[in-house]
């Protein structure tokens, strides 16, 4: 089972793994937000569909939590060969519990996008030495993001400062990485919430004003749509993966080979900066619970994740698997589909990113922040009002997942963060 657009990535591995083996593979393409709960439908109800499957890597801990993944390690000891996992640049959400579930197969950082014209206009960059005192340039902090795309907010020319996601399902995601850039931990280690303290408020407060720059449409403009509308010309940043890239810089799009590439913004904690990249999707192959060839599965989503194979589904154009794995960044193909000025920035950004929340109840963690952010948004609830009541229901989800597992979950998820931002994020 794959999600929508992945059939172009795969489409050459199912057919090279075919003619070795004989073994005819049958791929079924779903929505991209209909994998996970499918997957466990199938696994519910027995129908035994599908022996192998591509969740979204934050999917794994519940998919895990409901009984609905087979454990790999028995496989990986009989199968997998010395150091076949040491190419690949973010490995954080292949395991949970002690247990490897999965094969991650698309390199999914959070990066950011500026229109090259804009930036290098030597007319807006002495207008902008002259308003701020500084060089107009890619922005290491999210102030510095939010005081660019003000700068070139003018509506009535026709020009627009950015094109953020602002529909419910995507708002966690950048408010997650500008809490972080705040220094604070989102969780103490007891895991009670941190994230309804002024670095949370003012986060949201930030994100809020920073609304107020993006181009008309926005809190209804979801990731296909951002893609298409961004590919138009007239906005200033954006914000997106790999598969962003793929689609803009294609002929097609007015964007090609005019834009700048940053990591997501980071934050200033006392007098150094903290950079803090995000990993936030990528797919992963996964065998199913009910899978009456676990063994055929497993080798099938080895094969398809070694480097020849995996280096053959990222450069299909058409398709939106990301580089994740250091040999993918050096193929000629790979290069053409993405720039080279784009892939220096995605390795460094997936080297250096921080995990998502993989603990069980992942989805209602962040299905209760996207709500309480949602509502501060559209102006219905105060920030510091939302996000305590966020906090709440936090307290709810760790309580009902298993206080003290959850504990453990959570300070073993805080060792893997990277070494520079442990060091720099503090609990209150």
């Amino acid at each position: 089972m794959l999600p929508n657009g992945s059939g172009a990535n795969l489409g050459p591995v199912i057919a090279a793994f075919t003619d070795r083996t004989g073994v005819n593979v049958e791929p079924i393409e779903v929505p991209l937000d209909e994998v996970v709960n499918t997957l466990i439908l199938d696994n519910v109800l027995d129908q035994r569909r599908f022996d192998v499957a591509l969740p979204a890597t934050f999917s794994l801990p519940d998919l895990v939590s409901a009984g609905t993944l087979l454990p790999l390690d028995g496989y990986v000891a009989a199968h997998e060969p010395e150091g076949f996992r040491d190419g690949i640049l973010y490995q954080t959400g292949d395991s949970f519990d002690g247990e490897t579930y999965g094969f991650q197969t698309d390199g999914d950082a959070y990066l950011m996008f500026y229109h090259a014209d804009m930036m290098s206009s030597t007319d807006h960059q002495a207008r902008f030495a002259d308003r701020f005192g500084q060089r107009l340039e890619i922005p290491r902090t999210w102030e510095e993001l939010d005081r660019q795309m003000a700068f070139f907010h003018a509506p009535d020319d026709g020009v627009f400062g950015g094109l953020l996601f602002r529909v419910p399902q995507f708002l966690a995601w950048e408010w997650w990485g500008r809490f972080h850039a705040k220094g604070v931990w989102p969780m103490a280690p007891d895991l009670t919430p941190q994230i309804h303290g002024e670095a949370g408020v003012t986060a949201l407060e930030e994100m809020i004003r920073a609304t107020e720059s993006l181009a008309p449409g926005h809190a209804s403009i979801g990731l296909f749509e951002n893609w298409e509308r961004y590919a138009q010309g007239d906005i200033y940043a954006n914000i997106g993966w790999g598969g962003t890239q793929k689609y803009l810089n294609q002929t097609k799009s007015a964007m090609q080979g005019r834009m700048i590439f940053g990591p997501t913004p980071g934050g200033q904690i006392g007098q150094g900066p903290l950079a803090v990249p995000y990993f936030n999707w990528g797919w992963n192959f996964v065998v199913s619970a009910t899978s009456d060839q676990p063994e055929l599965a497993y080798l099938f989503s080895l094969f398809a994740a070694s480097p020849r194979m995996s280096t053959l589904a990222v450069g299909q154009t058409n398709g939106f698997f990301d580089p994740f794995r250091a040999e993918h960044y050096q193929d000629e193909k790979i290069v053409e589909a993405y720039s080279a000025p784009f892939l220096k920035v995605h390795r460094e950004a997936m080297r250096n990113a921080i995990p998502d929340l993989y603990l069980k109840g992942h989805s209602e963690y962040f299905a209760a922040l996207a709500k309480g952010l949602d509502a501060a948004v559209m102006g219905s609830l105060q920030p510091e009002e939302a996000l305590r009541g966020v906090a709440q229901k936090w307290e709810l989800i760790s309580g009902k997942a298993g206080h003290a597992q959850q504990v453990l979950r959570w300070r073993s998820l805080r060792e893997k963060y990277p070494a520079h931002v442990k060091a720099a994020l503090k609990d209150l």
